[in-house]
């Protein structure tokens, strides 16, 4: 696991509520706003339960950013107040230049999403005729929405199931069905709380593609809450991290694997390292991990600096052991997430 990087963390907390990627400081470029965002749920005993404290962030048009945070971080509660489904105790939520506590309505023309599963799906009607129904409630009529509905059924693979009534369909079809009607109503921005959940790794690859085949072509803004961090790390390039309902990180995807991912190699070895090898590696790569086989040795080390390969060049030399490979290892946002949060 990347270690914890306090400096790297500041670096990234410094652009709280920032887009580095959109422009989004620009403000028409905006179609998110999120200020001091505050919710506290009242308990019994007069205790309350702080859920969001003071989140900030904005999003800009066509980015797709990824939602991040442990169970009970605040991220369900964000989402739910950006859909005017819970109001917030304090803060403002600006969804298209429109406030979203004072016009609700408006903002729901703009804005879509799939918080519950397949909780939105019709289970009597069929595929097709779930698409037109979610078309038909934004007051698109079916000879309007049936391109839209043909090119949704092509990028989720659902062609062959049109005609199939919804209870009829697996799992991970159901999943993408109930993003498929998010979508058809056309709205600008859809919010998708954990996409994947309970699907196996097959039709989660499938439904990663279709997602990113969906931001590409469609150019819709999407904010995706997941556990997944694979997900995540495929898909968005742009990560908010909230922990203990604040936000710690909002930051492009690629300076999140940089600035926690470093300069960390794996170098395999045709020779088994001896015990003042071992030591040597130890004290001048603190953080270096050996693995011994028995006529092999592999290592996992840090070489930012400038004379660090030299050092390591120097060590094994010693007793003559050749490189087999060397290969940069890739960051892995999981790994930089549990060092950020660890952190906080």
């Amino acid at each position: 696991m990347f270690s914890f990087n306090t400096s790297a963390l500041g670096s990234l907390a410094s652009r709280f509520g920032r887009s580095s990627g959109s422009d989004a400081d620009g403000g028409e470029d905006r179609i998110i706003e999120v200020k001091d965002l505050r919710k506290v749920y009242p308990r019994a005993g007069g205790k309350e339960v702080v859920a969001v404290d003071g989140v900030t962030f904005s999003i800009g048009r066509g980015e797709v950013v990824g939602l991040l945070g442990s169970n009970g971080a605040g991220k369900t509660t964000t989402l739910k107040s950006l859909c005017t489904l819970i109001r917030p105790t304090s803060g403002s939520i600006t969804v298209g230049g429109v406030d979203a506590l004072k016009h609700p309505k408006p903002v729901l023309r703009t804005i879509s999403a799939v918080l519950e599963g397949t909780r939105n799906i019709y289970w009597r009607l069929t595929v097709r005729e779930n698409l037109e129904f979610f078309a038909g409630l934004h007051g698109i009529s079916r000879k309007t929405a049936r391109p839209h509905i043909d090119r949704l059924l092509a990028i989720f693979h659902l062609e062959a199931k049109a005609g199939v009534p919804a209870s009829m369909l697996s799992r991970g079809m159901l999943q993408k069905l109930g993003i498929a009607c998010a979508l058809v109503k056309g709205t600008e921005v859809v919010l998708l709380d954990e996409p994947t959940l309970g699907l196996d790794v097959e039709t989660t690859y499938e439904l990663r593609t279709c997602l990113k085949a969906l931001a590409a072509e469609e150019g819709r803004t999407l904010l995706l809450s997941s556990h997944d961090m694979s997900v995540v790390q495929d898909v968005c390039e742009r990560v908010i991290i909230i922990h203990k309902g604040r936000v710690v990180v909002d930051d492009q995807m690629a300076n999140v694997l940089q600035l926690f991912g470093g300069e960390t190699y794996q170098v395999k070895l045709d020779a088994v390292l001896d015990e003042t090898q071992n030591a040597r590696l130890q004290e001048l790569f603190p953080k270096v991990r050996i693995a011994s086989g028995a006529h092999h040795s592999s290592l996992e080390v840090d070489l930012s600096g400038g004379r660090k390969l030299y050092d390591l060049i120097d060590v094994l030399r010693d007793n003559g052991a050749g490189i087999r490979s060397m290969e940069r290892r890739v960051p892995n946002l999981e790994e930089a997430y549990l060092s950020i949060v660890s952190g906080s």
